[in-house]
């Protein structure tokens, strides 16, 4: 069983700045992949970003030069920050840890851009 512990989500104005934090914990093995996804009301759940072992990254056009993704390996933790909010960021952000050829998923933790 895996667990993850999601934190940083909020009310943020439009224009500023978030950082998520999200912990892998349990039966893991070798974590291949983390990353970040999002589902806003109505929408599909889309990639954010990602990020390998070697520190490989992977963006949505959407999010590139504004989101940073990193990860602390020996925590099993993944971070996203989020600079230069848009109202069209808001969504509940997913966090995931691939290893074994599955794909873990933590609860969500929702980032609301408003003013």
């Amino acid at each position: 069983q895996v667990q993850f512990v999601e934190s940083g989500g909020g009310l943020v104005q439009p224009g500023g700045s978030l950082r998520l934090s999200c912990a892998a914990s349990g039966s893991i093995g070798s974590i291949y992949r983390m990353g970040w996804y999002r589902q806003a009301p109505g929408k599909q759940r889309g990639l954010v970003a990602t990020i390998g072992n070697g520190d490989s990254t992977n963006y949505a056009d959407s999010v590139k030069g504004r989101f940073t993704i990193s990860r602390d390996n020996a925590k099993n933790t993944v971070y996203l920050q989020m600079n230069s909010l848009k109202r069209e960021d808001t969504a509940v952000y997913y966090c995931y840890a691939a290893f074994g050829g599955i794909m873990y998923w933590g609860k969500g933790t929702l980032v609301t851009v408003s003013s």
